[in-house]
């Protein structure tokens, strides 16, 4: 049985070395714009899920019953969590809450490119802010981890719409409730679906062909002037959007991003601006997504408070970064490699590592006999800067050899100046 579960992964070495990589941008990113790092079980009550039907991810979920008979499910994404955390200390934390995590998430789905069973998450989040401005900074957050890694506006784009223009549309033609909620979910997948197919689920829901053809020309406008003519001149979903898009110039980053009314994200709680960038070939799938979920709170029996927060998966993004040639080499895993010429030196070898790995080296270790040339080969696999040789009379003079696998130089240094 050596193949993992269908849809899991495992991260060999010189794989978890790049995932180490991309998690300390994710770590980066967040920290220059004043996050702090939060972490939750990786279990959850199923009920945290599904009090809020009529959505996907309610039938993907990775749920079960525990010896004690509680419902419980793996977490399918880590916005729930963190609102139950919220909630537990409502009233006590200060704010406004500037969170972030990098969590494994679960959903049972069909496999794909870009798509396992789990992922890690990259999730930054800001609670207890009304105001437009927390979601520019959300996105300034998100570009700055696209730049650190080597993007360019060039190679990404993130589309910006809002739920309320949605909300203004299916409100004008009578749309509320929980067929509002199905309608979301069906007009979320438009550009994945053949347009006859999204009007025939909109047509299950018992909306008329006129009415689905006021939602498809609305949903195809891609400048906000054309949207407020087709909703109204005081529609305060454009209004707010014209607020977003002047703040992003404010963070110089507005050619990353454009206004796009199609992007409605397929949640039931987002009740604001929603995003998801994508690479700009239209080859994969989003890199990341997400929007404002003021009223979240509110659906699990706690007291709303105002939030919007986005989540980054570990899978698309280093599918684009690969197709750029952007991924770095990993290969270095120590600086060292310490080697005895003679088994009678074993111990004094031990010594020399043991004084290299107290001043910061990262030293491996040659535990058993070997020959030269293994010695080599071995050094130049795991990417060593140095070969430190410990050799009978060297060491009997107080010192060792050390050769630079660089340049080729070799010197004689004492041990105490190691």
């Amino acid at each position: 049985m050596a193949q993992g579960v269908r849809g899991t992964r495992d991260f060999y070495p010189e794989e978890m070395r790049l995932r180490n990589w991309l998690f300390q941008k994710f770590h980066s990113s967040s920290l220059s714009h004043g996050f702090e790092e939060y972490d939750s079980p990786i279990i959850e009550h199923e009920e945290l899920y599904t009090r809020k039907q009529g959505e996907e991810i309610t039938q993907q979920l990775y749920n079960f019953e525990d010896k004690g008979g509680r419902k419980i499910s793996l977490r399918p994404e880590m916005t729930p969590s963190l609102a139950r955390m919220v909630m537990a200390r409502s009233g006590a934390l200060p704010l406004p809450i500037k969170w972030y995590s990098i969590p494994q998430c679960w959903r049972y789905e069909r496999t794909q490119r870009g798509r396992g069973r789990e992922h890690y998450q990259w999730n930054v989040d800001i609670w207890g802010m009304e105001g437009i401005e927390a979601d520019a900074e959300l996105l300034s957050v998100m570009v700055h981890m696209f730049t650190s890694v080597g993007l360019t506006h060039d190679d990404v784009v993130v589309r910006i719409s809002s739920r309320k223009v949605l909300e203004e549309v299916l409100g004008s033609l009578g749309i509320e409730g929980d067929s509002f909620t199905k309608a979301c979910v069906i007009v979320d997948k438009m550009d994945k679906l053949p347009e006859e197919t999204v009007s025939a689920q909109l047509s299950d829901l018992g909306i008329s062909d006129s009415s689905i053809t006021t939602i498809q020309s609305v949903l195809s406008v891609t400048e906000l002037p054309g949207l407020r003519d087709m909703l109204s001149p005081d529609s305060m979903a454009v209004s707010e959007l014209e607020r977003l898009f002047q703040l992003l110039e404010s963070y110089g980053i507005s050619e990353w991003t454009t206004f796009d009314a199609s992007v409605v994200r397929g949640l039931a709680y987002y009740t604001g601006p929603v995003f998801e960038a994508h690479d700009r070939g239209g080859e994969l799938r989003a890199i990341c997504g997400g929007g404002r979920y003021d009223r979240l709170i509110g659906t699990l029996g706690g007291r709303d408070l105002p939030a919007t927060g986005f989540g980054f998966g570990d899978m698309v993004i280093m599918e684009l970064l690969s197709e750029k040639g952007l991924l770095p080499d990993i290969s270095s895993r120590v600086s060292d490699v310490v080697f005895s010429m003679d088994e009678s030196l074993r111990g004094a070898a031990m010594e020399v590592s043991s004084k290299l790995r107290g001043a910061g080296r990262r030293v491996d270790l040659v535990l058993e006999p070997k020959k030269m040339k293994w010695v080599f080969k071995h050094a130049e696999r795991t990417g060593a800067e140095r070969l430190v040789m410990v050799m009978p009379a060297e060491w009997d003079s107080g010192k060792v050899r050390i050769k630079d696998l660089q340049t080729g130089e070799e010197n004689d240094i004492e041990f105490k100046d190691l």
